[in-house]
């Protein structure tokens, strides 16, 4: 019997989320510096913004014809 995709482990919680646990929303307020860990309500937090930010595309490979120009 194979196991469903929601209840596997391990490596799955490593890729990109949308939604963050409270945790993990505390955190980024923390570094942000816009949640006090002494005085703090972990209720009723604000949103965060957890974007995957991609930078740039593939670099092109120079051949040895370009190499050489460019000498």
């Amino acid at each position: 019997m194979s196991l469903d995709r929601s209840l596997k482990t391990g490596g799955s919680l490593d890729k990109h989320r949308n939604v963050l646990s409270r945790a993990e929303r505390v955190a980024k307020l923390k570094g942000r510096g816009k949640f006090d860990m002494d005085s703090g309500d972990p209720l009723g937090l604000p949103k965060v913004g957890n974007r995957k930010v991609v930078a740039g595309g593939k670099a092109k490979k120079k051949g040895p014809a370009e190499e050489e120009a460019k000498k």
